[in-house]
């Protein structure tokens, strides 16, 4: 991850964005998407989704439709689909580390916009879900309410101004191109956290880019810093995953003198695609051995540049034989670091 750039004088207010940034909205839009594509004789093809991140609802429907050759206008297409969207925006998770940044922000008196390409209401839809948010935001700012969308700088300048404050003093925090091009437009610093994988060299223009809100630094930005990591790691609420351990490509044992227990990563997609890349700590066990402590990996292996987010374990005892097949047991209690190569 890229490390801040000097800053030259102190930060006393943050902008968020929301979709991808605070909320995992990309899985209600492949929900809504495929089955609609089914009808429609297409299959949804998630290496095109990275297109849709930070554009307006009307921009994003014209690039779908565009890809997908699909035979109805942008007006048309919004109008079917919107409803189905709206009956999801419940359903949307926060992303790991976003109740953590909020509550962390309100509690230090840190003032804090909302600023998103969506449309007001379905901003204040999508925040009613998750409590203490739209209380917790000074101003909250939609795409239509001012003249441009992101890349514009219009949606930052707006919320810098009902927050009675000057663009210098805001940082925003982006996971998308658009979104950091609009926060640097409006003379603000920016932290971009990317939202689609393995694309960081593409936010150069960001002042820094990590890779989830669990690695946001505030005190970088002369902000009160948060006080909950213990010895370098960051407690979490604890997760559960579980499944038959399963030969890898022998790249842990081979390469790195570092086997691991590895779970089909095809049968978890959905709960991987809820938790952020990483290195993470916590207990395994084994139906038949007992229970170990554990540290292990979610993501893309930056050494080996792997293609699908995988889950690597690796059990901390010394095992005399191999235990394919074995029901593996997982409880993720904390967060450690991003991948690295």
């Amino acid at each position: 991850m890229a490390a801040p750039k000097p800053i030259t004088r102190l930060i006393s207010h943050v902008i968020l964005d929301l979709d991808g940034t605070l909320l995992n909205t990309d899985c209600v839009v492949s929900q809504v998407l495929k089955p609609f594509l089914v009808k429609n004789g297409k299959k949804w093809d998630s290496k095109k989704a990275h297109k849709l991140v930070g554009k307006t609802p009307y921009e994003a429907a014209a690039v779908v439709l565009e890809d997908y050759g699909l035979p109805y206008s942008t007006e048309e297409f919004l109008s079917v689909l919107t409803p189905m969207f709206n009956e999801q925006w419940c359903n949307i998770k926060a992303l790991p580390g976003a109740n953590r940044l909020i509550k962390h922000l309100k509690s230090n008196g840190v003032p804090a916009a909302l600023a998103s390409n969506s449309p007001r209401s379905n901003i204040e839809a999508k925040i009613s879900c998750h409590q203490g948010w739209k209380e917790s935001f000074s101003a909250i700012v939609g795409g239509d309410e001012v003249e441009k969308g992101k890349p514009s700088p219009d949606i930052f300048l707006e919320a810098a101004k009902r927050m009675n404050t000057d663009p210098p003093n805001c940082v925003v925090i982006e996971d998308s191109l658009p979104g950091v091009m609009a926060g640097k437009s409006a003379g603000m610093h920016v932290i971009a956290v990317p939202s689609v994988p393995k694309r960081t060299a593409e936010f150069s223009s960001a002042d820094e880019v990590i890779n989830s809100l669990l690695d946001v630094k505030p005190e970088k930005w002369g902000l009160p810093p948060f006080n909950d990591w213990v010895d370098d790691t960051l407690p979490i609420e604890p997760w559960f995953i579980g499944g038959p351990v399963i030969k890898g490509f022998g790249h842990g044992s081979k390469v790195l003198g570092i086997p691991t227990a590895n779970l089909p990563a095809e049968n978890f997609s959905d709960i991987l695609s809820e938790h952020t890349s990483g290195v993470y700590f916590g207990w395994a066990g084994l139906s038949t051995r007992g229970i170990y402590k554990m540290v292990m990996s979610i993501g893309w292996n930056p050494y080996f540049d792997n293609t699908e987010k995988t889950i690597e374990p690796w059990l901390i005892h010394d095992f005399g034989e191999d235990f394919y097949g074995e029901e593996l047991r997982l409880a993720i209690v904390g967060y450690i670091r991003p991948e690295k190569e």
